[in-house]
């Protein structure tokens, strides 16, 4: 990951609804959500709710998968890990022995 990713990256998620549909996508899992599913867990309105899955898409946080009529959403998690990585990457002072092992933890596939 860049400079230029990483700051598209946060900026997505540095809005409320956004935040919460992320998280709200990593509980989900592999089973992902479905757009309508999101809005009515969040009580966002849908033509809210698609604006702001569009600034995750754009900034690659969420994938998506088009079922027949609907549209299943994902968290994206090698954006995530690459985030957490870039973000980790220059820490422990110039030691980075101290938390090469969390960020190894960090940027390894969970499934």
């Amino acid at each position: 990951m860049n400079n230029e990713e990483a700051l598209a990256s946060l900026a997505a998620l540095a809005q409320q609804t956004r935040l919460d549909v992320f998280r709200l996508l990593v509980k989900a899992g592999e089973a992902g959500m479905l757009a309508g599913e999101i809005g009515e867990s969040l009580g966002v309105r849908q033509n809210t709710m698609s604006a702001n899955l569009t600034v995750l898409h754009n900034a690659n946080m969420v994938r998506n998968e088009r079922q027949g009529r609907s549209i299943r959403y994902f968290v994206n998690t090698e954006s995530m890990r690459g985030l957490l990585g870039f973000l980790l990457e220059d820490c422990c002072g110039g030691r980075p022995e101290l938390c090469q092992p969390m960020i190894n933890e960090i940027t390894q596939p969970c499934c």
